[in-house]
């Protein structure tokens, strides 16, 4: 159906082995599929279609015996609270944050702000983001089959730079939102305030004065900033332990170094070139984990650096998003310079422009993967036929 759709953008789908598969047959096949998936999300025009999210709707049902009936789910906000919704068992994550936001009386015009993510609220004050919740999955069903992690169905800002906070502030739903978010960071230790900022907050909290501590949160270390769960990178040297901070078109990270002193180190988005996100099969010691690794310039030369985190599929959502953002700016700042030149230079100018929006991007795709270049979705992740 999907060929029939959009003809040779489809890749053809991995065949079917029809006996009993051997262990590589299995890993090929495997192989095969993740290919096939790779290929295929790299356009949105197929994501986005009716086709493409009826199969994927009957996917995740079938694979786990949900049928389709009504049921009640809890989307929670960052306060503690919940909104109770009746809802349909295949109803998407898309319909889902819809309907969250017509309860809370969101404009559907801010909508886009913001998503739904899976989420652990640990007993020890430790906030963990699991994932962020693609438009086309079921959140039921992905609860359903994730009961052994404890997971919540959260909503929250979705955007990577801390200035859009600007365009909700006019707001009163999606200002409490933002609020209710920055509160709960600041207690998960997710943002650095000093200690004359933390008793300015505390005020300003007091006084329930939203917007001024808004504003002033946006000047503190890591707002805005998504927190990962302590992990292992291989950078400056393997088997380093690190806190990953990912926003504000960078990932920082805290690495405990083998001589126990800690170095703080920024990988900047535009001197990223591609990443790749790899499941890791468990071993006797550990558990299944992932892999993301980027390839990042350092003072003139490519490397690859490698993060274990089973929060991989969160930080490629979180590297894809920061991409985006920064063409958006870019194409924003490009128009606005061309209506501002003199018909004279235009055409000049222009070219000059659509340069600097390349290279502001620094985003490249690998040709070696044999996929269609796309500059909004160059990412390259593998999944696991089951975790679908």
């Amino acid at each position: 159906q999907l060929r029939q759709l959009f003809g040779s953008a489809v890749p053809a789908f991995p065949p079917k082995f029809y006996l009993a598969m051997t262990k590589s047959m299995a890993d090929e096949r495997r192989s095969q599929l993740e290919q096939y998936l790779q290929n295929v999300t790299l356009d949105s025009n197929i994501t986005n279609s009716d086709v493409f999210i009826e199969f994927f709707r009957k996917l995740q049902q079938d694979t786990f015996k949900i049928r389709t009936q009504r049921a009640f789910l809890d989307v929670y906000l960052a306060d503690g609270s919940n909104i109770r919704l009746d809802i349909q068992t295949s109803d998407t994550a898309e319909r889902i944050l819809e309907v969250t936001s017509c309860k809370m009386g969101l404009s559907r015009e801010l909508i886009k702000y913001f998503s739904l993510f899976f989420f652990q609220d640990h007993d020890d004050g430790v906030l963990s983001v699991v994932k962020k919740v693609a438009d086309f999955e079921l959140p039921y069903v992905s609860l359903q089959s994730m009961k052994e992690l404890h997971c919540k169905l959260g909503i929250r800002k979705w955007y990577m730079d801390p200035s859009l906070d600007i365009l909700l502030m006019d707001c009163r739903i999606s200002l409490n939102l933002l609020y209710m978010q920055a509160i709960q960071e600041v207690k998960r230790n997710w943002v650095k305030p000093t200690e004359g900022q933390m008793q300015e907050l505390k005020l300003l909290q007091k006084n329930a004065n939203k917007a001024k501590f808004l504003e002033l949160i946006r000047e503190m270390q890591f707002y805005g900033y998504i927190r990962l769960d302590p992990c292992i990178c291989d950078y400056p040297e393997e088997g380093c332990s690190a806190d990953i901070y990912v926003g504000n078109n960078e990932i920082i990270c805290s690495i405990k170094l083998p001589t126990n002193l800690t170095k703080e180190v920024s990988f900047k988005i535009n001197r990223l070139r591609s990443w790749q996100v790899t499941f890791l099969a468990a071993t006797k010691d550990e558990d299944d984990t992932l892999e993301l690794r980027f390839e990042y310039n350092d003072s003139g030369t490519w490397q690859w650096i490698i993060l274990y985190t089973k929060q991989a599929f969160l930080l490629s959502s979180c590297l894809k998003k920061m991409i985006s953002e920064q063409m958006m700016k870019a194409a924003k700042e490009g128009q606005e310079m061309e209506i501002k030149m003199p018909e004279s230079t235009k055409n000049s100018k222009k070219s000059i422009i659509q340069q600097k929006q390349v290279i502001h991007s620094g985003f490249i795709s690998r040709k070696r993967f044999l996929v269609r270049p796309n500059e909004d979705d160059c990412v390259f992740e593998k999944i696991r036929e089951e975790d679908l």
